[in-house]
């Protein structure tokens, strides 16, 4: 009570001021506007004042004085101060010391003048009272008090049972039933009943009672009877008894609450006159009950759906127990009404939501909605609120649709105006409401077409709610409605209206949350079925289609063809299951060996393909997921772009190219469409442009090249790790493949706007993107090619002239404005000293043009206008096809003829453009700064072998591109050398191939080997093309110290020779790679061997070496590795094939006749067959060879110059880029010199003293040898074997001077005796050393591998001499000038 404390100044000096101050107080809390604050702190004033003279702190006169001026502040002051007196005498009561109780009784008998006797008898306790005087005795007061409560409570006076007074209540049923039509109100029918009352003594409850009964039978007349109640009644509670004792007498089994209870009961509560929670005890059943009955429906669901994924086979005992009990259950008592349930129903009837959610939130989720009654009367109260706003915005043109009559209760929600004012009760009501919308089509078609107008208006605040509500509403309450398309296509016109991200999202919710148990088990992939099943619930049908084709791939076709009847909403459903199916991350992407991808992924990609090409599906999701995996480094869906672009965009990449289709592919689009691909894909402008569409609006094209680029290193040294090589080689050709087509696809469908403006330049890509330079190019190539076509157009219409002339000239104007900065730009992606040999314009040239540029494919052209005029003919003579179709059909061919021979005219001038382009700059392409050696490397390195690796069609440019600079006559550019350098020693670049670089790869050694053949075959070529051509320019060397050199052609049989040594360093690079017995090389060289297989090999004894090889091959590898196996078998078959178009060696260049005649029986043996010293020439000299070339191998490995001569000779770079001097080169141009010499009929004294010279020297050489070969393998040859050996030396040694006797040059047997000699030393220490370096040692007789030896080995290798047989003499020249 004591929340105000009086100061103690005022107590002391209470005359002076105390006095005027608490009066003061006790006015200014009387002026106060708050009733209840003002009574509270009144009271407290007073309680202190009275407090102070309990206590004896204050006068009894003072207080009494100041207590009397009070009662004028107020009129209610006397009851103020009788609450304080009734406080004061509880406290004072229980307390011990009798003075403060004295003062208490003696301070309220002061006060009795101004507070009524009544008030203090009402408030303070009767032993007080008789204290005061005011009552005799407290005892008898207390037994009056109870006798009159129990004669005003418990005598009953009025009358309760009809029966006790019929009279009365018949006139009260008659006064409450009679016609309310006229002018009767509530208030006069009231008066009546008053009367009644009075007049027969009824009892008002009961009349209250015979009210609601009436009321109940005429609910319709809410109008009259809510105000008659309101106004009858005095207490809400006795109200609240009587109707809960109406739904108690339901309760009972078999009984039903009759709806109009419900009506009554709701619109008391909607009108205030009951309280719910007073009602709501009195319905059955408990709350706790519904919360069990609601779990075990949950229960028995998730039963039923666990016995629909089990096979049981019926039996006769089960189905008796079922029967029996379904009999039992139909016994069973009808369990009673729900009554919370019926009330809920009625209040949402009459449109009392407030009341409804409150009943509804006691409830379990959904549990009241999945009653049919509830949903569908909360739909009809949706319907009437959301009707204003839906005609105004959600009406579709041209529909009229039904016009709801809105509630006549006022209290009802407000309709909404506009869409914000959804947020007061339509959307909490549809998330009440949630999946049982499917109740009600039409309210759902409204709230989706409701959506679609809120997208128009674009207000971010409620984007929110609308995709809760459809996550929430529309997609579960979809999956319960009976199939219905309409329903699926209006969603679906929401749905494309959102971003994809938010689609997505929406189906994961329905797909993975919205589903508690599995509705659908065995599918059957029938289309109608399909179709049927799809609009519904089509994330779990998708989900199982999905899980049976990764198992199944031959159900893609029927399935696919089956999607035809699936809706718009369906289609993008798919597409999210898809993207989802390939996410898993259970599921592992390769296979359980690590070598191949597994076949789920692959089913799913080729899905992927046909599904999207033939339906109208957004590809963003599936593009952006592709990129996201990139961005984490995963290469493996890239598998799923491949056959998207490949489906949609009818664009094949694959290496097993046929010749025909290879040359179709170096034409226009137009001929790659018809002849280069292997299945003709039609029909594809519509797919292309919806792919492109979706890589331009979602800016998804160069990124994903620029990933792409960038993983096929990252496949090799981030994704790889750990993973097996040949699964390493698969990801990265994948990522390479899909690289180059989806490249393909963009600068064939780009405009070149679109092109251009999304490809930055080439110092941007390879500097700030890091994209490799090949891939680089690749991206930028037709961009440069719009570029100079716009600008040749552009040239063309400011100045008009139409002479071929002045066209070219233009072109190529145009082609130095464009180029002219890719010049400058490429200048940063390499050093400095590569632009001393090559000129950054030859750099680009070299990048920037394709075959297209280079050559017309007349014969493909020819060759697809025949088939087309084939085709006409078969039209015609074809009298099954209408003629409608015959018409159509000829058209078409026609047309298409007309387009090739378009285009073909069109690349021929274009052609001619370029190669007159080419003609002008040729002489600016080398610089002479370093050696052509040098030069040639830098080629090699940084322009062909990155190039021929990169796809099929430009494996065939570069040796094209080779042709053309040779047919050129460019400076500074040496033909032979860059062939030598090509086919001298492929070891390296096979080995470090992938499966498909492999591939395109040996498509490049055979386009070199078909103009090498061509020209080796007939000398009239070889005079045409090379005679006079500065690339065929060669230096022959003297050998001795002061020759002179002399720079002469290479003459055809010489060029011929040359020819077989390359051939012999392919077979000899082939057999290392096939012995090695590394997966990989063998695999590559047999798919290299098989591509080469046309020009390769042409020599008998080589092939047979191949051949012995091979079968070995397929010998060993048959059970260990079957892939292998199968390469092998079908290189040896082709092999075989191929056996009658080889040659004898001295057919295919001219040899010298052997020197024995014993020599025959093993002539054509090769160097795969055994022999045993002393034998022919032939062999000696192949043998000779093998030892030459094993002696470049070194001196390329060792990079030291072997002797002074050597040292100022430029060094020789092999394919791989390393750097050695060539002693060959020297040795066998000073060689070529020499014999010339001894043809020449007069020889001057310098020719003979030349000649001597270089006879000691290597009479010299050769002594050397013979000491050193018997000593470095005297470990391994016996003593036998060695004398054996000097003996034939000495013998042929006699046999040379023999034949310098009967005519034949001296100089020519003094060089066929050393190289016999050299080659019998080095078959015996070659072997030796070869051990001794740790090399794998080949079958007796077999080709001698180059691998690497020991430093030991090498140093001794490197001081012999080399072979100076014709063959291995023609090496080129290190450096021809």
């Amino acid at each position: 009570m004591a929340t105000l404390i009086l100061p103690a100044d005022w107590i002391k000096n209470w005359e002076k001021s105390g006095k005027h101050e608490f009066v003061q107080l006790c006015k200014n809390l009387a002026d106060k506007t708050n009733h209840d604050s003002i009574i509270k702190d009144i009271q407290a004033a007073l309680y202190e004042l009275c407090w102070h003279v309990v206590q004896g702190n204050f006068k009894l006169d003072l207080a009494a004085s100041v207590l009397s001026d009070m009662m004028e502040l107020r009129d209610d002051m006397p009851s103020i101060l009788a609450d304080v007196f009734s406080i004061l005498d509880i406290e004072t009561s229980s307390l011990e010391e009798k003075n403060k109780r004295d003062h208490y009784t003696q301070l309220v008998g002061a006060c009795l003048l101004f507070v009524p006797d009544a008030i203090l008898k009402e408030r303070l306790d009767p032993e007080t009272l008789e204290s005061l005087g005011l009552i005799k005795q407290a005892h008898q007061f207390n037994q009056k008090i109870v006798k009159i409560k129990t004669k005003l409570f418990y005598k009953q006076q009025k009358f309760n049972l009809l029966r006790e007074e019929n009279e009365g209540y018949a006139k009260l049923i008659t006064e409450l039933g009679q016609d309310l039509s006229g002018n009767i109100t509530s208030h006069v029918v009231l008066e009546s009943i008053k009367s009644l009352i009075g007049c027969f003594n009824l009892d008002p409850n009961r009349v209250l009672d015979i009210i609601l009964e009436v009321y109940e039978c005429r609910s319709d007349q809410d109008e009259f009877f809510l105000p008659l109640i309101k106004s009858y009644m005095c207490e809400p509670l006795t109200l609240c008894h009587i109707l809960g004792f109406k739904f108690k007498f339901n309760q009972e089994p078999n009984e039903e609450t009759p709806t109009s209870l419900y009506h009554i009961a709701a619109a008391l509560l909607h009108h205030n006159l009951i309280e719910l929670e007073d009602l709501y005890v009195h319905l059955m059943p408990l709350d706790a009950s519904i919360v069990e009955e609601h779990k075990r429906e949950i229960t028995e669901a998730k039963q039923i759906a666990r016995k629909l994924t089990m096979v049981v086979v019926p039996s006769e005992k089960m189905e008796d127990k079922e029967r029996e009990k379904e009999k039992e259950e139909e016994k069973n008592d009808k369990p009673p009404d729900n009554q919370k349930l019926g009330l809920l129903e009625a209040l949402l009837r009459i449109g009392d939501w407030h009341h409804a959610q409150s009943i509804m939130d006691q409830m379990p989720a959904f549990y009241a909605t999945s009653h049919k009654a509830i949903a569908l009367a909360l739909c009809q109260l949706l319907h009437l609120t959301v009707e204003p706003l839906y005609r105004r915005a959600g009406v579709p043109k041209g529909a009229k649709g039904c016009v709801m009559r809105p509630l006549r209760n006022k209290r009802a929600p407000r309709p909404a105006e506009s869409f914000e004012d959804l947020r007061r009760d339509v959307f909490s009501m549809l998330c009440y409401l949630g999946p049982h919308l499917s109740h009600d089509p039409i309210l759902f078609a409204k709230i989706v077409r409701l959506g679609k107008g809120f997208m128009k208006e674009v207000q971010d605040t409620l984007l929110s709610c609308f995709l809760s509500i459809a996550d929430q509403v529309l997609l579960p309450s979809l999956s319960l409605m009976e199939c219905n398309a309409c329903m699926s296509e209006e969603l679906w016109g929401l749905f494309k209206l959102f971003p994809y991200q938010h689609r997505y999202r929406l189906y994961g919710q329905w797909k993975n949350e919205t589903y508690t148990i599995t509705l659908l088990q065995n599918v059957k992939p029938s289309g109608r079925q399909i179709g049927k099943l799809s609009h519904s619930n089509p994330t779990i049908l998708f989900d199982y289609i999905l899980s049976q084709i990764q198992w199944y791939d031959n159900l893609i076709g029927p399935v696919v063809d089956s999607l035809k009847y699936l809706t718009s909403l369906n289609y993008d459903v798919m597409a999210y299951c898809i993207i989802e199916a390939l996410a898993n991350p259970e599921k592992e992407k390769m296979k359980h060996d690590d070598t191949t991808i597994s076949s789920w992924l692959q089913s799913l990609a080729s899905l992927c393909g046909a599904v999207f090409r033939k339906y109208p599906i957004e590809l963003a999701g599936l593009l952006q997921y592709v990129t996201n995996t990139l961005k984490a480094g995963k290469s493996f869906d890239l598998l799923i772009l491949k056959e998207v672009v490949q489906k949609m965009a009818g664009i094949e990449i694959t290496d097993e190219m046929t010749s025909e289709q290879m040359e179709a592919m170096t034409g226009g689009e137009q001929l790659k469409a018809e002849g280069g691909y292997f299945g003709q894909i039609r029909n594809t402008k519509k797919s292309s442009q919806r792919l492109k569409d979706a890589l331009l609006d979602h800016e998804l094209a160069l990124p994903l090249c620029l990933l792409m680029a960038q993983q096929r290193n990252g496949v090799v040294f981030l994704e790889g790790g750990e993973k097996h090589l040949k699964l390493v080689g698969k990801l990265y050709d994948q990522c390479h493949d899909t690289l180059v087509q989806f490249g393909g696809f963009l600068a064939s469908n780009l405009s070149t706007e679109d092109y251009i403006k999304r490809v930055p330049s080439i110092d941007i890509l390879c500097n700030q993107f890091h994209t490799p330079h090949d891939a680089a190019f690749f991206l930028s190539r037709p961009m440069y090619g719009h570029q100079i076509l716009s600008k040749y157009d552009e040239l063309k219409k400011a100045e008009k002239g139409n002479r071929q002339q002045q066209k070219v000239h233009k072109y190529v104007a145009a082609c130095e404005l464009v180029m002219s900065p890719v010049h400058e730009a490429v200048v940063s992606l390499h050093p400095p000293r590569v632009w001393d040999d090559l000129r950054p314009q030859f750099y680009a040239t070299f990048w920037s043009l394709t075959m297209y540029d280079l050559a017309v494919p007349h014969n493909a052209y020819d060759r697809e206008v025949k088939k087309l005029q084939v085709q006409v003919k078969a039209i015609e003579e074809n009298p099954d096809v209408p003629m409608n179709k015959k018409k159509k059909e000829k058209e078409r061919c026609t047309a298409l003829q007309d387009k090739l021979q378009e285009e073909e005219k069109k690349q021929l001038e274009h052609v001619q453009r370029v190669l007159h382009r080419l003609k002008l700059e040729k002489d600016n392409w080398l610089l002479a700064k370093s050696t052509k050696n040098e030069t040639i490397t830098k080629f090699l390195q940084l322009c062909l072998f990155p190039r021929c690796i990169f796809s099929a069609i430009d494996a065939v440019y570069c040796a094209r591109f080779v042709e053309l600079v040779h047919q050129q006559k460019a400076p500074n550019f040496c033909t032979l050398l860059c062939y030598d350098r090509v086919f001298s020693d492929i070891i390296y670049t096979v080995a470090s191939c992938t499966e498909n670089e492999s591939r395109r790869y040996g498509r490049f050694l055979c386009c070199m080997l078909e103009t090498v053949t061509r020209w080796h075959s007939d000398r009239a070529v070889y005079e045409k093309e090379c005679g006079n051509y500065p690339g065929f320019l060669t230096i022959f060397r003297a050998t001795g110290f002061d020759g002179g050199n002399k720079a002469d052609q290479l003459d055809y049989e010489n060029f011929r020779h040359v020819v077989h040594k390359w051939h012999y360093k392919l077979t000899k690079a082939s057999v290392h790679c096939l012995e090695t017995g590394e997966y990989t090389h063998i695999r590559n060289i047999l798919i290299v061997l098989t591509k080469i297989l046309p020009c390769y090999p042409k020599v008998l004894n080589l092939g047979q070496a191949l051949e012995c090889r091979v079968h070995k091959i397929c010998l060993e590898e048959k059970e260990k590795r079957p892939d292998l196996y199968a390469l092998a078998m079908g290189y040896s078959g082709q092999l075989k094939g191929r056996k009658v178009h080889m040659v004898p060696e001295n057919e295919f260049h001219h040899k010298e006749q052997p020197v024995r005649s014993t020599t025959t029986a093993s002539q054509l043996n090769g160097p795969g067959t055994t022999a045993k010293p002393a034998t022919n020439a032939s062999k000696t000299e192949e043998g000779a060879c093998e030892d030459a070339d094993r002696s470049k191998d070194k001196s390329q490995g060792a990079a030291k110059p072997v002797n002074k001569a050597n040292s100022t000779a430029a060094k020789v770079t092999t394919s791989n880029g390393n750097g050695a001097p060539n002693r060959d080169d020297k040795e066998k141009s000073g060689k070529e010199k020499k014999e010339k010499k001894e043809k020449t009929p007069g020889s001057t004294p310098e020719t003979k003293g030349e000649s001597r010279r270089e006879k000691q020297r290597d009479e010299r050489g050769a002594a050397g040898k013979e000491e050193r070969a018997p000593r470095e393998g005297k470990e391994k040859t016996p003593k036998a074997d060695r004398d054996k050996q000097k003996a034939e030396e000495k013998s042929s040694k006699e046999d040379n001077k023999a034949k310098a006797g009967n005519g034949e040059p001296k100089e020519l047997s003094r060089e066929r005796d050393t190289g016999a000699k050299e080659s019998k030393s080095k078959e015996k220490g070659g072997d030796q050393s070869k051990e001794k370096g740790g090399d794998r040692s080949s079958v007796s007789g077999s080709l001698k591998s180059p691998v690497p030896r020991s430093e030991s080995a090498e140093s001794e290798r490197g001081k012999q001499p080399d072979c100076q047989h014709w063959l291995c003499t023609y090496t080129v020249s290190a450096d021809c000038q």
